[in-house]
């Protein structure tokens, strides 16, 4: 193969490879069932600058709540381990994020249970959420490597299992006004972790400690 046609192959490839790009909010083939609708979400912005997708009642006013019912994340649907995720990873990652989103809706409301009385004269919001899966997936090829040479390294590097990934954690919630029994907002989030070595690289909870800090934040500010 003379220059100019590697070249022209290097172009080709390294153009394939920045349109597989990762995307920064849950696709449509990821959304799991566990939200009654998806249609209605709109790409949106959280408080600390994340990428989201959410729908809100224009009716909705979180100071019209005193209490909000939680009976934690479920995990949705009911996983399995795998090589990269084993079960105690799931399991701690759901009592993290139970652990960040209550501290969030403490800041605003009193938080209750399924198993506990609502206090008298309470005016309670229900919160179900859900974490709906854990992934870790090839991090998208740099600006330089669009240099013929480095994007044909970097195709290898890929299919090789050597490319750095991102770890990927899929969240779905719902607020419900009990009053009425209806939806006042829906959130779906793609939340990223740290970054991982490779493709050999086991998944923690750890990697998502920042992560999950940040979407208690989100929802801090939301309700606020």
């Amino acid at each position: 193969m003379d220059t100019s046609r590697y070249w022209l192959s290097g172009v080709v490839l390294s153009a394939m490879m920045l349109s597989g790009c990762v995307s920064k909010v849950t696709e449509v083939d990821q959304y799991s069932g566990y939200l009654d609708r998806y249609d209605l979400l709109q790409p949106s912005v959280s408080a600390t600058g994340a990428p989201t997708l959410r729908w809100v009642s224009p009716t909705f006013s979180p100071a019209a709540f005193d209490t909000v019912d939680f009976d934690g994340l479920e995990l949705f649907p009911a996983p399995k381990a795998t090589d990269r995720v084993n079960m105690q990873t799931f399991m701690q990652l759901q009592q993290t994020a139970n652990q960040a989103v209550i501290a969030a809706l403490s800041k605003q409301y009193r938080v209750s249970n399924t198993l506990q009385p609502l206090p008298p004269n309470a005016h309670p919001l229900v919160m179900k959420a859900a974490i709906t899966g854990v992934n870790a997936s090839n991090e998208g090829m740099k600006w330089y490597e669009i240099i013929p040479v480095a994007a044909v390294v970097g195709g290898v590097s890929t299919v090789t299992g050597h490319r750095d990934q991102n770890t990927e954690l899929y969240v779905e919630a719902v607020l419900l006004d009990p009053a009425t029994n209806e939806p006042v907002a829906r959130a779906v989030r793609k939340v990223f972790g740290k970054k991982l070595e490779n493709a050999s690289t086991q998944i923690r909870t750890e990697d998502f400690t920042q992560a999950i800090n940040e979407l208690g934040a989100d929802l801090s500010a939301f309700i606020r």
